[in-house]
């Protein structure tokens, strides 16, 4: 049984841009791509493979799907259709009590064996044994929850899986089911269910890789059955589960018959159903070597070309027994890419070392033979050989290319010595540029000194000029406010004096004016100091004081 799959039809690829083939060549493979999808329309288009039933709508004996009431009103449809049947009932009539015995609480189920025939007991509640209870013919097989993923008891079988999950069970024919999302409670009258596993579709625990780009393509599963054979048990496959991711796809195959599925979880139950492989839809890139090839002139030549597909029409390339892109490619650029170097030379082959969307672009370079051979030979060629296996070409380049032999050898030789006398050069040149560099750095940092020295002195000089002019200011400064203080004081004694003289002038008294003069004297003594001789400078006071100092003079000078 496959579920969930998708078939997918074909078309005609068109390849755009750089090393794209011209427009004869595209109506050249639409004319052969129609041919082919004639031939392969059965795989395509108009061919779906076989698929069964559901599980849940298959007409199965005693057989309840779990609807959204829950397992307990499965379990009475289930006792209702075994009753109508005319078989004893599975569904226990002995009422709980409450004192002692065994206790069933809510959201459980009893199992009891009665005399080799199952009993649920699905009232909560406390059921006591023998010999109250009438046990004597029955036996206490422990409880289950009504939530339980799997529930399996002397014939009666319940299996109840949530969101992701899957549980692949076997019915009393043998038949393999998978039950997804839902539930069933069955009763095996003859044989017995068997759930087998119970899977987790989200994490599948074997990947999936492609052997060339290590990309993961998908996650699958396998369930197993054992099965008694004269030779003893064996496992047999019965289920596959895949989990395949975004921009991937997976090809089935049942005869002649294929099948494209696209992303998704799916299982296979049927056995006539293989899975083909499983195949990345999204661009993919490799740097792939080539085999050694000879030119026209026999020099052993290996490339190592670049590659850039996307695989659009898997279907074309699981037809042609391919497992991946890369295979199909690689055996045709091989073989295209010896044709062209067989009609090239040695020469040729050296003017020339990639090719790439630039170069193809640029069309100056017809002196290369390498070049315009694989720009409009292999080109053309490889896109043709793709879209025939369903692979959308969208770039090629050589990036490298090797001599073998004793050419290669002489070559290598050559090429050693133009790399030394390269480096030789090279180092000179690093050498100069750097003492270049050394007194260009020392000539500016003298630079930098000197504009520093002669920055700093025009500074000091700035600040003695300051300076002076500051001291300068300060004694004029100070110079004009001692003047003026002078000034001040000397028009303050003269005013004070003239305030004297004006209050002594108005003295009329006699005895205040001669206080007054005396007072004057007393001044003028302290002034002067007590041992001063007053001379009159007028009258015949005059003339005695000239004599008393002409007489002091002589006296002093017959001393000395």
């Amino acid at each position: 049984m496959i579920m969930d799959g998708q078939t997918t039809a074909n078309g005609t690829t068109v390849v755009d841009g750089p090393g794209s083939p011209t427009e004869s060549t595209k109506e050249q493979y639409n004319e052969s791509a129609t041919k082919v999808d004639s031939n392969k329309r059965e795989l395509t288009t108009n061919t779906k493979l076989m698929r069964t039933a559901e599980a849940l709508d298959m007409n199965r004996p005693f057989f309840v799907p779990i609807g959204k009431d829950g397992l307990s009103v499965a379990l009475q449809k289930l006792n209702q259709q075994l009753k109508d049947a005319g078989y004893p009932a599975i569904l226990s009539k002995k009422k709980p009590s409450t004192w002692m015995g065994k206790e069933i609480n809510p959201g459980q189920i009893g199992l009891v064996n009665h005399g080799g025939l199952p009993k649920l007991i699905t009232r909560p509640g406390k059921y006591p044994g023998f010999p109250i209870g009438n046990w004597w013919a029955r036996e206490w097989h422990g409880k289950k929850g009504l939530s339980d993923t799997v529930i399996s008891f002397q014939g009666i079988t319940a299996v109840q899986v949530s969101q992701n999950q899957a549980a692949v069970v076997s019915d009393p024919q043998n038949q393999i089911f998978v039950i997804k999302n839902a539930g069933f409670v069955a009763y095996a009258v003859e044989g017995s269910y068997s759930v087998l596993s119970v899977v987790d579709q989200t994490h599948l625990p074997t990947v999936v890789r492609d052997d060339i780009t290590q990309a993961a393509l998908g996650w699958t599963h396998e369930v197993v059955m054992k099965s008694k054979t004269g030779e003893g048990n064996k496992d047999y496959v019965v289920a596959l589960f895949l989990n395949i991711p975004a921009n991937n796809c997976a090809i089935l195959q049942k005869d002649d018959d294929l099948e494209v599925v696209a992303a998704g979880q799916h299982y296979i139950t049927n056995p006539n159903v293989t899975l083909r492989g499983l195949y990345a839809l999204g661009e993919n890139q490799l740097e792939m070597p080539t085999k050694d090839m000879y030119t026209k002139d026999q020099v052993p030549v290996s490339l190592t070309i670049y590659l850039k597909w996307q695989l659009t029409k898997p279907l074309l390339l699981a037809t042609h027994g391919y497992h991946t892109p890369y295979e199909a490619l690689r055996d045709k650029t091989q073989s295209i890419l010896t044709q062209i170097v067989a009609h090239l030379d040695y020469g040729a082959m050296v003017k020339q070392r990639t090719l790439g969307p630039d170069n193809m672009e640029d069309g100056t370079e017809t002196s290369s033979a390498f070049l315009d051979a694989l720009r409009t030979r292999a080109m053309d060629d490889l896109l043709m050989a793709a879209l025939e296996y369903g692979i959308d070409l969208k770039d090629l380049a050589v990036i490298d290319r090797k001599f073998k032999g004793d050419i290669a050898a002489a070559m290598d030789q050559l090429t050693t010595r133009g790399l030394q006398a390269q480096v030789e050069a090279s180092n000179v040149d690093r050498e100069n540029s750097n003492k270049t560099k050394q007194a260009e750095g020392i000539y500016k940092v003298a630079q930098v000194k000197a504009k520093t020295q002669n920055t700093q002195a025009d500074v000091e000089a700035s600040n003695v000029i300051i300076a002076a002019k500051a001291q300068a200011q300060s004694v004029l400064i100070q110079a004009e406010a001692q003047a003026k203080a002078t000034i001040l004081a000397a028009e303050a004694e003269a005013e004070a004096i003239k305030i004297k003289a004006r209050a002594d002038a108005e003295i009329r008294d006699a005895f205040a004016r001669d206080m007054a003069a005396r007072r004057l004297e007393v001044s003028r003594v302290e002034a002067f100091g007590p041992k001063t001789i007053f001379v009159p400078t007028e009258g015949l006071g005059a003339q005695m004081g000239n004599a008393m100092a002409t007489g002091m003079a002589a006296q002093m000078g017959v001393q000395n």
